[in-house]
């Protein structure tokens, strides 16, 4: 956990006492500022030692070819990787030419604070310098949400006698210097593992090809070209020094460096403020030299406004953030702090993302190479759905872009419709390790699920007519084509060769989540093009144009439905996780060292899928997301066989397990399954936060606090609670958009509260009961209790763990050596 004298609670901030060396690359994540375009890492602005160095432009990218070491057809084969854009955060202070260096300088004061209120990166130091002068350094940053584009940093500095000062403020290309990503260390995690997938690729090639590039006055430009996937950046910078002192200015300019020096004759006790703001444009068609012009524009307009404007829309655009998103947890400020920290980075992630996706690790680090994955439709878009709608349009509007790319993508593997990408940048497939990548073909119903959602939640059928329309119709023949009849007895669908989310089990037959969910996308598709045909004849007219929509298409998307195979066990009254998970032995979790966890780190893939072991919830995640397709009886009877055999090794599954812990009576569970969740990145419980935060992790705390501990659901479109409030929670409170209408949600150990504080009436059930709250008319509910409560916790199952007749059992022990012995207890 934090360590709370360096890091003290504060409710609105996240607040570092003192500096250390040790976890630069932790802290430089945890103390990020982004706006979901643009994003900084949280680098002292010395620019001297880091675990990286890192600027980071949404979608802004590498490629290079994949090299299998057996090449197989369909295989993907361009790579893609986030650039490291140049790092404008430099801003270095030398009084007496001795330079100020946090690691050996002489700090007497040390404080910084990221502001969430504010949406501004403070730092306040107290210098001793080696002949004894104290100097006064005080930083702010921002990357700005009402300008996409900009960035701001502001330098005071102040001295208690008279001294020489230089300030020297400059942009240095790293992507291409020695210190690419500033010495970034290998693999955190525990053993002694070398490697670890979900660290970006390294390039040795030059990436950023200089193009215009020159400084005029306090302005100054540098502009690329990337070598392979011909995208365009450039970034343009410009300075104003504000001081009763004498100085002079001095500059430079070349490909890879801008530099601007302030040379100051300090006076005792009269400050210097140097302000550089930051203008980055990038493109994917656009040349260089328009991307300046388009910089020069926009640092334009902040001159002619002064920077307090800056400031001070970046808090009123939060202000706005905040009373539609803040979820409220009476008496527990470390629980509130860490909860608000989670919040924003979904802001910093997702706000001004506009048509690009939200990459797995937000603009925090290059983790995960910057790419797209399913985490933003299953665990970002509720949040941005219930919260920020526009947002969660923009995201989906992403997919809808990459539908050409999605259709390439099916019918190089045979299949009709799009497959879209397990992971990617660009649109194409980035993923090389195909089993546990494009093989979870789950991504394309998790997209038609967002898409339902968002729609329902919001009523833009504007949307769902002009672009959603086509995302499900798309996907659905996909699934159509995937599946087969199979005529034994019975006449059922069902769906093979594929993987679920759980990445430690890959190409079953079966997988229960996925097809659930296809059921799902496929029985949405057939209403969606129902309905447009009755009720909107012209929309329809235009989808069957765009996509070449046949009749009877609807028709057999239903049947396909209607027949899906949904593994059940009658025996063990269970769901298996697939066809056949349950012949599976099971992994022995209990005597499995933590040296050798997460698996994937330590493990062959073959070692691992020969077990009944999971990386992720897999099931239970089904369970939450069509919850109303499962009984009472069928979800506890789920929850209690699979939890057990969840390493939680993936920082998807605490929040999903929280959510049915809480559901079917695990209450204190349910909580240590949240507290994970929510300090995930905070107390780098996964030991790789260095290398950007886990965004689906922190949407998935909302969903958490919402849907777990808040019990709310939305099954076809229809609002509902059933509360689980921890017992040591006076009460929880959070906003919610639901058709326009701005809800606010309070519940208590005896009573749940909805005000409707702008809007329409909304109607909802609690627990089966309709209720309808307006505008000046709050709808209270009294509330018996807080549901069913179970002791204790889940544990392997005999049956699970192969008893003998005997008494005693076959488990797989797996000793520090990485053998695997059969052992009877």
């Amino acid at each position: 956990m934090l360590d709370r004298d360096r890091f003290p609670v504060d409710p609105w901030r996240l607040v570092e006492s003192r500096v250390s060396a040790d976890d630069k690359g932790l802290t430089e994540t945890l103390f990020s500022v982004g706006n979901g375009y643009l994003g900084l890492r949280g680098n002292h602005p010395e620019g001297r030692d880091a675990h990286e160095h890192g600027t980071f432009v949404n979608g802004f990218h590498e490629t290079w070819p994949i090299r299998h070491a057996e090449q197989a057809y369909g295989f993907a084969e361009v790579g893609q990787t986030i650039v490291n854009a140049p790092d404008a955060k430099i801003m270095r202070v030398y009084v007496d030419d001795e330079p100020l260096v946090l690691e050996t300088s002489e700090l007497l004061e040390y404080r910084r604070e990221l502001d969430m209120q504010a949406g501004v990166l403070r730092r306040h130091l107290l210098w001793r310098t080696p002949s004894g002068k104290k100097v006064r350094v005080n930083l702010e940053r921002l990357v700005s949400f009402t300008d996409r584009h900009l960035t701001l940093q502001r330098l005071s500095v102040s001295v208690d006698t008279d001294a020489p000062v230089a300030i020297s403020s400059q942009i240095v290309n790293r992507q291409d210097g020695e210190d690419v990503f500033g010495g970034a260390a290998p693999a955190r995690g525990h053993g002694t593992a070398k490697f670890d997938p979900r660290k970006t690729e390294r390039i040795s090639n030059r990436v950023l090809q200089p193009q215009e590039f020159w400084e005029d006055g306090d302005r100054s430009a540098l502009s690329y070209r990337v070598t392979n996937s011909g995208m365009t950046l450039a970034v343009v910078a410009d300075h104003e020094i504000a001081t009763a002192n004498d100085y002079n200015t001095r500059s430079l300019i070349e490909g890879d460096i801008a530099k601007t020096v302030y040379r100051v004759q300090a006076r005792a006790g009269v400050p210097i403020t140097v302000t550089k703001t930051v203008a980055y444009h990038s493109s994917e068609v656009a040349p260089a030299r328009e991307l300046v012009d388009r910089g020069r524009r926009t640092l334009d307009r902040v001159r002619a406004a002064g920077a307090d404007a800056v400031f001070a829309a970046q808090h009123e655009f939060l202000d706005a953030f905040w009373k539609r998103s803040d979820v409220l947890i009476s008496g527990d400020d470390a629980v509130q702090q860490a909860v608000r920290w989670d919040l924003f980075q979904l802001a910093q992630a997702s706000a001004r993302a506009d048509a690009q996706g939200v990459p797995a690790k937000g603009l925090t680090g290059s983790g995960y190479s910057g790419h797209y994955f399913w985490d933003t439709e299953v665990y970002v878009l509720p949040f941005l759905t219930y919260t920020s709608p526009d947002w969660a349009r923009n995201a989906l509007r992403m997919r809808a872009m990459m539908l050409p790319a999605a259709r390439r993508r099916a019918a190089a593997l045979n299949e009709a419709g799009a497959l879209f990408p397990w992971r990617t940048i660009n649109g194409e497939e980035a993923s090389a390790y195909y089993a546990a990548g494009t093989a979870q073909y789950h991504i394309n119903a998790d997209i038609a699920f967002a898409v339902a959602k968002y729609v329902r939640a919001t009523g833009d059928v504007d949307f769902l007519h002009r672009e959603g329309s086509d995302i499900v119709v798309e996907t659905a023949r996909m699934w159509s084509t995937l599946g087969f009849w199979r005529e034994n007895g019975d006449h059922t669908f069902h769906i093979h060769g594929v993987t679920g989310p759980d990445e430690y089990t890959t190409v079953v037959n079966d997988n229960l989540f996925t097809n659930v969910m296809a059921r799902f996308n496929l029985a949405y598709a057939a209403s969606v093009v129902r309905d447009m045909a009755e009720h909107a004849p012209e929309a329809y007219r235009a989808l069957a144009d765009r996509v070449g929509l046949e009749s009877g298409e609807a028709d057999a998307w239903q049947s396909a439905a209607d027949a899906m195979h949904i593994p059940f066990n009658e025996h063990l009254g269970i769901h298996p996780q697939d066809a056949l998970f349950l012949d599976r032995e099971v992994w022995d979790l209990d005597n499995t060292p933590a040296s050798q966890r997460p698996l994937l780190l330590h493990f062959h893939p073959l070692v691992i899928y020969r077990f009944q072991v999971l990386k992720q919830a897999d099931v239970v995640l089904a369970l939450f997301l069509q919850g109303d397709q499962f009984s009472a009886t069928q979800k506890l009877a789920d929850f209690d066989y699979y939890d057990p055999l969840t390493t939680g090794d993936s920082t998807l599954s605490a929040v999903v397990q929280s959510i049915l812990a809480a559901e079917v009576g695990y209450r204190d569970l349910a909580m240590e399954y949240f507290l994970h969740a929510l300090n995930v990145d905070l107390a780098d419980l996964h030991h790789n936060t260095a290398d950007g935060a886990h965004i689906a992790s922190a949407g998935g705390v909302w969903t958490a606090l919402v849907s777990g501990f808040g019990g709310m659901r939305d099954y076809d479109g229809k609002l509902s609670f059933d509360p689980r409030l921890p017992a040591a929670w006076p009460e929880l409170a959070f906003p919610l958009e639901w058709h326009g209408s701005q809800l606010r949600v309070s519940v208590t150990a005896t009573e749940l509260r909805v005000s409707v504080e702008s809007g329409d009436a909304v109607d909802f059930t609690v627990r089966g009961a309709a209720h309808s709250a307006a505008p000046g008319a709050d709808a209270v509910v009294a509330l018996a209790d807080q549901g069913p409560v179970l002791e204790g916790r889940p544990t392997v199952s005999d049956v699970a763990r192969g008893r003998r007749e005997d008494g005693s059992y076959i488990t797989a022990s797996i000793p520090p050596t990485g053998t695997i012995d059969v052992a009877a207890e």
